[in-house]
């Protein structure tokens, strides 16, 4: 239970289902680390809504194994120029690894989040699917789970939609039921990015180079910057270039150097992408698939042919995609259901 409205009516349709329900708050955040973090407000809450719910409670602190399992990669892939989604190893490592032997420990059946995303047990296999509330889908964010994970956990929001989880709180009268939803670094929350980033990856300053090789500014460090990046490149209208507006079209982190470009975006398209370390949750057969694909969160699924090679799987797009980023996570589906993931490699220009 991480003290929001999601979390807390899964517990509440648990309960109404009939399981003996206990409420488990994760403090993975230390404040030493750095920032703000919000775990003593939200273990608050938490603790006002199991007592309205009537249910025990407790808090565990993982920050050990958060710092070491999901925070010290998020920063090594910065430092190789890549664009890390710490959130799909945060359940991975956090959510459904101590999370799942704590409930082991105190002799738990099953485990049960407020993601929404489902499970389907078929022959044998667990098959993860795609919530009701597509706007709210987060499989995505799971497709590093593994088939012991998945038989362990229960999705009670799978058929729910997000308004109806908010009316269910204010029919409880809980006091999250109108609480933001939260948003930023997993366990970290939101902050101003690349300032949170310079207390561990020192910066410095290098050139912005444009496509003709001219010097057109100066950036706070390459590894701060994402392909396909408008925002915060500090450069306005320069004498000779085209129009429209500067984006990153590639970087180099060994020299420093960031480099851009205006107008035509034909640079920022891919034609597919190769994982080397695809998570493979259903067990599909090596061999070439039509399917589809996202390689960010809420893009709408993309055809694909995928050709899988053990944990090697290379994508051949359909149509080019805009901003394909190493580091991101390039996630399978068939229809409604989630085949797994990988962390993007290399990308086919």
């Amino acid at each position: 239970m991480s003290g929001g409205v999601d979390s807390s009516v899964a517990a509440y349709l648990l309960k109404e289902a009939g399981y003996e329900v206990i409420g488990l708050f994760m403090h993975n955040w230390e404040e030493e680390s750095g920032g703000h973090c919000t775990a003593e407000e939200d273990y608050a809450d938490v603790k006002r809504v199991c007592s309205v719910l009537n249910i025990p409670y407790y808090s565990v602190n993982f920050s050990k194994e958060y710092q070491e399992n999901v925070f010290r990669h998020f920063l090594d892939e910065y430092k190789k120029g890549r664009t890390p989604n710490p959130d799909v190893l945060c359940n991975r490592e956090i959510k459904f690894g101590p999370f799942l032997d704590f409930a082991d420990k105190i002799g738990a059946d099953f485990m049960a989040t407020g993601h929404y995303a489902g499970v389907r047990k078929e022959s044998g296999k667990n098959y993860l699917l795609k919530a009701k509330d597509l706007n709210k889908d987060q499989s995505y964010f799971l497709c590093g789970l593994n088939q012991n994970q998945l038989s362990r956990v229960i999705f009670p929001l799978y058929n729910y939609l997000k308004p109806d989880v908010r009316k269910i709180a204010k029919t409880l009268n809980l006091s999250i039921a109108e609480k933001k939803d939260s948003t930023g670094v997993c366990f970290i929350g939101e902050r101003k990015f690349k300032e949170f980033l310079s207390g561990f990856l020192p910066a410095k300053q290098g050139d912005i180079i444009d496509s003709s090789g001219k010097k057109v500014g100066t950036h706070d460090g390459a590894m701060f910057y994402t392909i396909g990046q408008r925002k915060g490149l500090g450069l306005g209208g320069i004498s000779g270039s085209p129009a429209g507006r500067w984006f990153v079209y590639d970087k180099d982190v060994i020299n420093n150097i960031l480099f851009v470009d205006k107008g035509n975006e034909e640079r920022l398209y891919s034609t597919g992408l190769i994982s080397k370390d695809f998570n493979n949750i259903s067990g599909m057969a090596d061999g070439e698939y039509k399917l589809s694909a996202k390689v960010r969160y809420r893009q709408e699924d993309q055809a694909v042919i995928a050709n899988i090679k053990g944990s090697r799987i290379e994508l051949q797009f359909i149509k080019p995609q805009r901003a394909v980023t190493c580091g991101q996570y390039a996630v399978l589906y068939d229809g409604d259901m989630c085949l797994g993931g990988g962390q993007i490699d290399d990308v086919v220009k």
